[in-house]
């Protein structure tokens, strides 16, 4: 289909083999447009898949460790390539629609998420570079004033992201009393660096670092690592909760034991039910400064969902991300039951731009509080944060202070907010739920 501002049209489309920060081949791809604008994109892949995520193609075989995507690569420059050449880029959801199309699955399981995701950016990328904007303005949705979202940062990881160190997977801090974005990453950076000192002067080493930059050490137990982290914010002089409180990345379906029902903490040797890990949970939360769990339950645990939601619900961010899986109608299921009060926001879950816009949308309409999230098989690239601003996701999450992956998100919204000074605000602790309900 052509478009009426020839300049804008898409004339060709380019894919190759890329690496992301665990050295795993992705997808890049280029778009290029007929009056001369380009976009680049690289889609990022994650360790800790929900099962209702949009399928990610990989070849198999010796290559890479079967981890290679030339046939996602080849879907590009072949059957995708040729749907989209000649669209208007201005219109997204058209493109989107139309890499949904060709490919024909629910799912894109033909040719791939981590395909259509590379297009659908790149896209994105070059519509805004005709249109002479930056990312952030061009995918803005209103004209509501830029805001910065709260940063979600990872101090200590566990689970699928550090070899099993402890079962939970990540413990992450929230600089909730912070009045800017760069002063709560130096709120973050402090925290960091205090809960390293108390990890060395246990015995543990800081030298080495996890998929998402946080510290991995053996610990004991569970509550040892929220107990390390307490100590971090209190020995860098903040109130645990008052000014930052800890978020907690469970990825309870890693350890959930379908056959028995179970949550097996193999750190612990304990199994517990449903009941009994909600219990633990609230515990967690009335005992340490937790204010947000994400992946409390299994993926599709729903009745351990809307348990853990019916307990902690009405003082704690509840996060679905393999629960919800970026679809709209997993969160519109999620709502009619009354599981999680927030969503986390992964592109690559869904597959397109234009797929996670409209999770966002479904999620402030249900009044469900949204985090724009990374993945730990992230790029140098920093779309991400351009989006959150955008879309004013009032959270963000890409993993800690280390790791240049990592950073180049924070820098980005760093840069954003000494441009914007004047013009955006800073989300606080506004954007966490849980939020009142309409």
């Amino acid at each position: 289909m052509e478009c009426s501002d020839v300049s804008s049209t898409i004339s060709s489309v380019l894919a190759w083999e890329a690496l992301d920060s665990r050295g795993n081949p992705t997808v890049a791809c280029e778009v290029r447009l007929r009056g001369g604008a380009t976009g680049t994109a690289i889609a990022p892949s994650g360790a800790s898949t929900g099962a209702h995520e949009a399928h990610e193609l990989r070849d198999g075989g010796s290559r890479y460790r079967g981890k290679g995507v030339l046939r996602a690569v080849a879907n590009v420059n072949g059957p995708l390539a040729k749907a989209v050449i000649g669209l208007d880029s201005s219109d997204q959801r058209g493109v989107d629609e139309t890499l949904r199309a060709t490919d024909g699955s629910g799912n894109l399981s033909k040719l791939g998420a981590n395909a259509a995701l590379a297009v659908s950016l790149a896209t994105l990328k070059a519509a805004a570079a005709a249109a002479q904007q930056p990312l952030w303005r061009y995918a803005a949705a209103d004209d509501l004033p830029a805001e910065l979202p709260m940063p979600m940062i990872n101090i200590l990881s566990g689970g699928a992201h550090a070899g099993r160190a402890v079962d939970i997977q990540d413990v992450l801090v929230m600089p909730v009393g912070a009045t800017s974005f760069a002063q709560a990453l130096e709120w973050v950076d402090r925290v960091r660096w205090a809960t390293a000192a108390h990890l060395n002067d246990l015995g543990y080493s800081t030298a080495l670092v996890a998929d998402e930059g946080g510290y991995g050490p053996q610990l004991p137990t569970n509550r040892a690592a929220l107990d390390v982290v307490t100590r971090g914010i209190e020995r860098a002089g903040f109130a645990p909760r008052t000014d930052v409180g800890i978020a907690l990345d469970i990825a309870a379906t890693q350890f959930f034991d379908a056959s028995s029902q179970r949550y097996v903490l193999t750190a612990e040797d304990r199994q517990l039910t449903a009941a009994q890990w909600a219990e633990e949970l609230a515990q967690w939360a009335e005992d340490f400064p937790v204010i947000s769990i994400e992946d409390a339950m299994a993926e599709d645990d729903w009745e351990g969902w809307v348990e853990v939601t019916d307990q902690l619900g009405a003082r704690t961010q509840i996060i679905g991300d393999d629960l919800f899986t970026t679809s709209v109608d997993r969160l519109q299921h999620g709502n009619k039951l009354g599981a999680a009060n927030a969503v986390l926001v992964k592109p690559n879950q869904i597959g397109t731009v234009s797929d996670a816009r409209a999770l966002i949308q479904a999620a402030n309409d249900s009044s469900y509080a949204t985090v724009l999230s990374a993945r730990s098989g992230e790029t140098e690239e920093s779309w991400l944060a351009d989006l959150s601003v955008a879309w004013r996701t009032g959270q963000i999450k890409v993993g800690s202070l280390a790791r240049s992956e990592r950073t180049a998100k924070w820098n980005r919204l760093l840069q954003l907010e000494a441009e914007l000074a004047g013009e955006a605000t800073f989300a606080g602790r506004s954007g966490i739920a849980p939020r009142r309900r309409s």
